[in-house]
């Protein structure tokens, strides 16, 4: 593939859009046949959840504007890059819960998403400001370089 392949959508800033931001990371994922069905459906809660953060984002702060979402297909990447325009956040005042199989754990309902984007994604970027927030994720395409389960990060 000698030129990237993407895919724009902008959606409503409404749960009901996810469906459709899920599909678009099938469509593209699939163009690629080296990608296990697991790998797909990992990258997609990635993208999910990041989604999922921006309506959320922009539910707090009354934005009645659309959610930017890229995929884009290069030989060696899928890439999908989720923009908003809410009140952005402070990654360092993010509230550090137990981990996921800790008993204690039961009694926050809220609070994996950067974890699951890290934990199924191969690469996270999240840039944020007063402006909104661009999340990137990425996984890579050779299946020798894919973890067949990713290490969890290292939390802050």
């Amino acid at each position: 593939m000698d030129n990237p392949i993407c895919f724009d959508i902008e959606i409503p800033a409404r749960p009901e859009y996810l469906s459709l931001v899920r599909s678009l990371v099938v469509e593209a994922a699939e163009l690629d046949t080296s990608l296990s069905q697991e790998r797909v459906e990992d990258f997609k809660v990635a993208v999910s959840e990041a989604t999922t953060n921006a309506i959320e984002a922009h539910a707090r702060a009354c934005r009645d504007e659309s959610i930017q979402i890229r995929c884009t297909l290069t030989d060696s990447r899928l890439e999908c890059h989720i923009s908003d325009r809410g009140f952005g956040f402070y990654p360092d005042q993010v509230q550090v819960l137990p981990e996921p199989d800790d008993p204690s754990r039961l009694n926050f309902d809220r609070g994996l998403g950067i974890y699951l984007m890290r934990v199924l994604s191969d690469e996270v970027d999240i840039q944020t400001g007063p402006e909104g927030t661009k999340v990137s994720l990425a996984i890579r395409l050779s299946s020798g370089n894919a973890p067949s389960s990713p290490a969890p990060p290292e939390r802050p």
